[in-house]
């Protein structure tokens, strides 16, 4: 959930100023194409005083180089800085910063970036949901199954048109052994992403728990017919062989 939001980090808060607007857009285009050059003038940018701007173009080089350390760190500082400055990208940065923790397989840390992000009083609903969605996330990687739950609910309320909510929720319901909830959930989801091949996979695995194999078989080969080649399909494809 990280490249999606360098259009926020751009447009969350008033342009930069004196120049610096051009030079962050230029810098996140470069990142983009050639991160490795990027990494390059953004630490020279920020070495020489380029202050939010360059920490945040930084930050996206890391990400498009998938440098997850790295870019966790940037984004924390640039994150910090604009705290200071009380500038309007601080709570989107946390998110930043949480999402490469995560990417980066360090749960424990990207939860407490979350928190950060979500003690803002300046996210959107929509962004608040989906922030409680990535902390859910990191709260189940460290096996927080109630708090993931809680926040899982939270999100749900916030945008329910979001399948990936109403996957992650059928997921957990599953690994907590709830087969109704993970049925119900997982039926939304699929009412709202039909063609999805992660979807699918769930639907055929909350089918299993309740003991319905002739379903969860059906979903499981419409999972691989629908991406045969993606972590989902190939799940599903062990799955029925597996029966």
């Amino acid at each position: 959930m990280i490249l999606p939001l360098i259009l926020l980090l751009q447009t969350s808060s008033a342009p930069f100023p004196d120049g610096a607007q051009k030079r962050f857009e230029a810098c996140a285009a470069l990142a983009e194409k050639q991160p490795e050059q990027a990494v390059k003038e953004a630490d020279a940018w920020r070495t020489g005083g380029g202050g939010l701007p360059a920490r945040m173009c930084l930050g996206l080089a890391y990400v498009s180089l998938e440098r997850w350390g790295p870019a966790a760190i940037t984004f924390e500082q640039a994150a910090r800085e604009a705290e200071i400055q009380r500038d309007g990208r601080a709570a989107p940065l946390w998110v930043q910063a949480g999402n490469a923790a995560l990417a980066g397989d360090d749960p424990a840390m990207a939860r407490g970036y979350f928190d950060r992000a979500l003690a803002l009083p300046v996210l959107s609903d929509a962004m608040r949901g989906e922030t409680l969605l990535d902390r859910a996330r990191a709260q189940v990687a460290i096996n927080n199954l109630a708090d993931a739950r809680a926040d899982l609910d939270k999100a749900l309320t916030l945008v329910p048109r979001d399948p990936m909510a109403w996957l992650l929720s059928a997921t957990l319901a599953r690994r907590q052994g709830d087969a109704a909830r993970a049925t119900k959930d997982i039926a939304e989801a699929a009412r709202l992403a039909p063609n999805e091949a992660p979807v699918a996979y769930e639907e055929g695995n909350a089918a299993a728990l309740a003991g319905d194999m002739d379903k969860a078989k059906a979903a499981w080969q419409r999972a691989v017919t629908l991406a045969p080649d993606s972590d989902a399909g190939q799940a599903a494809a062990l799955a029925i062989r597996g029966q």
